[in-house]
């Protein structure tokens, strides 16, 4: 499982013409599932990634989490993070979970997070999606399961 984690003032997401998903301060997690992901797999990433402690304290060190800032989430489905770009000029996704169980993992880590974030916000699976977003620093992160739990 691999995660984009982006801080963000605002972010959007917008599926033919309409807004599905919209935040103000919190992350924009661009999520992708591989194959072997499990929903165990997915819980140690929730938990690292809702625990980061990337928006500054009063000290203007990065210390504060996005529970402690009352910050939001804005998840979408990327299976595009597991492109291999190894071989020529055209991306291979043979990497990418099969769609059937992508989904689910996908819906799954939604559903578990909006028990610490009721508001969480996100994309449509499987769908075009356009992305608007401010990102704030700009402050992005990378966690993927294979260097995390190998």
């Amino acid at each position: 499982m691999k995660m984009v984690i982006q801080r963000v003032d605002e972010a959007s997401v917008t599926v033919n013409g309409s807004v599905c998903g919209k935040i103000e301060k919190g992350f924009l997690v661009l999520l992708g599932v591989g194959h072997g992901d499990s929903e165990a797999i997915a819980d140690k990433m929730i938990k690292k990634m809702t625990g980061l402690r990337i928006f500054s304290d009063e000290n203007g060190k990065t210390n504060l989490s996005l529970k402690d800032v009352g910050g939001n989430l804005l998840i979408i489905s990327q299976f595009t993070l597991y492109a291999d770009c190894k071989h020529g000029y055209r991306p291979s996704f043979t990497e990418a979970g099969a769609p059937d169980e992508a989904e689910r993992l996908y819906e799954y880590v939604l559903s578990e997070c909006r028990k610490e974030f009721p508001d969480l916000q996100h994309g449509m699976f499987g769908e075009h999606m356009d992305v608007k977003l401010q990102n704030n620093g700009p402050f992005t992160i990378l966690l993927d399961s294979e260097e995390l739990y190998g």
